[in-house]
């Protein structure tokens, strides 16, 4: 089977089929020309034979050149055509066939005969060629020029019919032409086509190779993610295995539950009726509590009244570095009426005076002096020792009793020290004001879970020279004390409060802290003979107690008052006063006289006299409120441990002698819940 040319190999054999086709220039005479004779022709006739011989065999070879020059220039020009371009071998069916029809008709063409049969011939004598006539033989010489006249006619003729089949063969070929022409331009048409598609079906190879890639990218990832998931369902497989036993163990402990829960439900209703039982008995009992907590109230009251309504303790604060130790027998604690178990309630202080002596001159023994306090704190005494006496009566505040707490004592004795504590945050020297608002808050909150609320509001003021100031002004107010005033809070109101004053709301011990923080920056002090850095005014500090029980409609309040009074110091008449000395007298006549005023207000209520002088002091008068009635006060008397303050020690224990109640009960007032 012929192999299929491409179309574009076609096209170029048919372009090339194109090109006219050469004809060669006959040279044969035209058919029905005449030979004519002239007189060299003539002459050759009269030739000898072997001139006439020659010149017959010059003409048969122009002659056969001749009729073949055309055949040959044909077979030479399509040989040039085929041959000419380069084409591939593989060619289309329809130009490999129109020039092999070509060829055929080139090769089948007759062949030029050289004579023909019947033409005479110079004979031949021996085999040898003719000779050549005689000049005399004319008749022998025209028969052979009619013989060769009519061979060359014949051969004429011959080459008449070719040069006809040529041309046919040209017409044919021209039509042939112009058909492949035709062709030619609709396979040019198509090879565009075909070239375009050739164009598009590359870019479609390049992006399909794109695409191919892509794929395979695309394929070795999902392989990695088949890897993966093969791997991660093997593993879920082994779960899943897991997850199958412990589901079948879970449905036997189902099983069991089941069984369990069909025992528990018969105990889950009897415990519902238990539980009702339960709640009727809660109930009960959250009577019988609330009785109990009243009737704790009523007790705790009559406890601290039966203790005295008005108590007056003694502490002794220790020797501070660089201060002469004091003999032994300076101070003594004797043991109480259980022993030395029992916490002391006497103090006994000796006193030399070198002013008196005996005859013989030696100097006169010492003389003592007693005390006796509901309770004496030696100098080693602890901060939370001195605190736990106290709580019982911080208790009664949050119970709806007033509470008023005093530190006496002359400068330098400690009174600062056991209200505020000391420098720092050490929890070990924390004063009896921060413990306390410690002790109410975790009170107040287990209450809580009774059904009462409690609610607390702090305020700060001092009273330098009679004038009310508020500690807690922050601002331009600061330092401004003219503006505070002890008002009544309304008409037919007995309750006192200060005018212009701070009251901050307080939840916690850290507001508390900020609270004795900045009181501490604005208090007035001053240098005295005593201490470095005196107080020069009474600090009070109060906190209103709010508490409510909305379930049974009950209220309580009442105010604990902390007082850090200032310090107590005799005048001196033989001091020459300079104008520093003179705003320290004023200061100390303010405080002796507010401290007398004190002492006469709390022994008027020790002998229940008609009329306490509670305006002659603006301490007194703004402490009113907690000091009568069933109001609980107590006093520290601060001393000092030194020989050389004895005479000030002395004094501040008379005076806290004077203010002590004997034990029993005091003013009977109505339990403190409204």
């Amino acid at each position: 089977m012929e192999p299929q040319r491409s179309p574009l190999l076609e096209v170029r054999g048919n372009i090339e089929l194109k090109k006219p086709l050469i004809k060669a220039p006959s040279r044969l005479p035209l058919p029905g020309t005449r030979f004519k004779r002239g007189p060299d022709q003539m002459e050759d006739a009269l030739e000898p034979e072997k001139k006439r011989t020659r010149g017959l065999d010059t003409v048969t070879k122009i002659a056969t050149s001749q009729s073949r020059a055309p055949a040959i220039t044909a077979r030479t020009q399509t040989q040039n055509q085929i041959t000419a371009p380069k084409v591939p071998k593989k060619t289309g069916p329809r130009c490999s066939t129109a020039i092999a029809m070509v060829l055929k008709n080139q090769k089948s063409g007759p062949a030029v005969p050289a004579q023909k049969p019947g033409a005479a011939a110079p004979p031949m004598v021996g085999g040898r060629k003719p000779t050549k006539r005689p000049a005399w033989d004319l008749k022998g010489q025209l028969c052979d020029l009619n013989a060769e006249l009519k061979c060359c006619r014949e051969r004429t003729q011959t080459l008449a019919q070719e040069n006809q089949q040529l041309q046919d063969q040209l017409r044919e070929a021209q039509q042939q032409a112009k058909a492949r022409g035709a062709e030619c331009r609709t396979l040019e048409g198509e090879l565009a086509r075909v070239q375009a598609q050739a164009e598009q079906g590359q870019q479609e190879l390049g992006s399909l190779r794109a695409r191919v890639l892509e794929l395979e990218e695309q394929q070795c990832t999902q392989e990695g993610l088949l890897r993966e998931l093969q791997k991660e369902q093997l593993g879920l497989q082994e779960e899943r295995r897991g997850l199958a036993a412990r589901l079948e163990e879970q449905e036997r402990r189902l099983q069991a539950s089941e069984a369990a829960l069909s025992g528990s439900q018969a105990e889950v209703a009897s415990l519902r009726q238990e539980a009702t039982g339960q709640a009727a008995l809660l109930v009960e009992q959250g009577e019988r509590l609330h009785g109990l907590e009243m009737e704790r109230r009523r007790l705790h009251n009559q406890l601290q009244e039966l203790k005295g309504n008005i108590r007056v303790f003694c502490r002794v604060r220790p020797v501070l570095p660089g201060e002469p130790t004091p003999p032994p027998s300076f101070l003594l604690f004797p043991s109480g009426p259980g022993g030395p178990a029992d916490p002391p309630t006497r103090l006994s202080v000796s006193r030399c005076d070198e002013r008196r002596g005996t005859l013989s001159g030696a100097p006169a023994p010492a003389t003592r002096h007693d005390f006796s306090f509901d309770r004496v704190f030696p100098p080693g005494s602890r901060q939370d020792e001195v605190f736990e006496e106290i709580a019982m009566l911080v208790q009664s505040a949050l119970d709806g009793y007033p509470v008023c707490i005093f530190a006496y004592g002359q400068t330098g004795s400690g009174k600062t020290f056991t209200m505020e504590g000391g420098p720092g945050r050490d929890p070990q020297v924390e004063g009896l004001i921060p413990r306390a608002l410690r002790h109410l808050f975790s009170v107040a909150q287990e209450l809580g879970g009774q059904g009462w609320t409690y609610s607390f509001v702090a305020s700060y003021v001092e009273i330098y020279n009679e004038t009310v100031r508020d500690l807690l002004a922050t601002g331009p107010r600061k330092g401004q004390g003219g503006e505070c005033e002890i008002r009544r809070a309304g008409p037919g109101s007995e309750e006192l409060t200060v005018t212009n004053a701070r009251y901050v709301p307080v939840s916690c011990e850290k507001e508390v802290e900020a609270l004795l923080h900045l009181a501490h920056q604005n208090r007035a002090v001053a240098r005295t003979s005593q201490n470095e850095r005196s107080s020069r005014s009474h600090s009070v500090f109060q906190l209103q107690i709010s508490g409510e029980h909305t379930g049974r409609g009950l209220q309580c309040g009442a105010s604990l008052n902390l007082v850090d009074l200032a310090g107590s110091e005799r005048l001196d008449p033989s001091l020459a006063l300079g104008p520093g000395e003179r705003d320290r007298l004023r200061e100390t006549q303010a405080i002796n006289s507010s401290l007398s005023t004190l002492g006469l207000v709390i022994m008027a209520l020790s002998n229940k006299e008609s009329h306490i002088p509670y305006r002659n002091s603006k301490l007194t008068y703004l402490l009113q409120n907690s000091l009568g009635g069933s109001a609980k006060m107590l006093m520290f008397v601060n001393i000092s441990p030194l020989e050389e303050n004895v005479s000030e020690s002395l004094n501040s224990l008379r005076f806290a002698s004077k203010v002590q109640l004997p034990p029993g009960p005091g003013p009977v007032r109505t339990p403190g819940c409204l």
